[in-house]
């Protein structure tokens, strides 16, 4: 039997960490493992020692946890890492980046090769993105701009931290008036569930957050189910 596909993108994590787990808990419940092992990538934070510390601290308890730096170069294992995982998380930061970087070391494939195999891949704000044709992104400066060379594992585009931003929503909806991919954009503590390349669930910690698809001229929210 073939393994099923999924990838949970959140639009940005929340400032409890009790609310945080809620949704980390939401996409590690999909293994199916009670102990689940998993691979957390900051690649887009810079490899950055607080963002190690920060996932550690914030998934305590919830999985058997490790970590990858790309600098200064990956492990020589770096398959047998990758697909030894029942989860991988991708943290926020420069998009760009860490696509670039993931790319010349042939991270990307290996990405896509534990989707086909059903670790499940989640991640939020550039771990929310990545995964997508296009994206909304600061990676290039503080001007948001339209991103369109992600890893192309879900169709569309993508927006994370919809409502935390003033200038995502009507930045967003002026790059798809102008031919940008249409998509999906979510609220901070709102994750989209994807089963295979189909949008399964909305969920959220926060009451009242939700998610929206986006095309050109309007804009239809997505009713989140609130985790608890």
């Amino acid at each position: 039997m073939a393994a099923e596909r999924q990838i949970v993108g959140f639009g940005g994590y929340v400032e409890s960490d009790a609310h945080t787990r809620l949704l980390i808990g939401y996409a590690l419940a999909l293994t199916g493992v009670e102990l689940p092992r998993v691979l957390f990538v900051p690649t887009a934070a810079a490899d950055a020692d607080a963002a190690v510390v920060r996932f550690y601290e914030r998934c305590a308890g919830l999985g058997r946890l490790s970590h990858l730096r790309f600098h200064p170069w990956p492990p020589l294992e770096l398959r047998q890492l990758v697909l030894s995982q029942d989860a991988i998380c991708i943290s926020g930061g420069n998009t760009a980046n860490a696509l670039a970087i993931w790319r010349t070391h042939g991270f990307d494939r290996l990405l896509a090769e534990a989707w086909e195999r059903g670790i499940v891949l989640f991640g939020a704000s550039a771990g929310m993105i990545c995964w997508f044709e296009a994206g909304v992104t600061d990676s290039f400066g503080p001007t948001l701009a339209g991103m369109r060379d992600g890893l192309g594992f879900l169709a569309g585009s993508a927006c994370p931290h919809f409502d935390a931003e003033p200038a995502r929503r009507p930045r967003y909806r002026e790059l798809v008036e102008a031919g940008f991919p249409a998509g999906l954009a979510a609220d901070d503590g709102v994750g989209l569930h994807f089963r295979g390349s189909e949008l399964a669930a909305v969920v959220s910690c926060r009451p009242g957050a939700a998610a929206y698809r986006i095309v050109p001229g309007a804009e239809r929210e997505l009713e989140a189910t609130l985790l608890s």
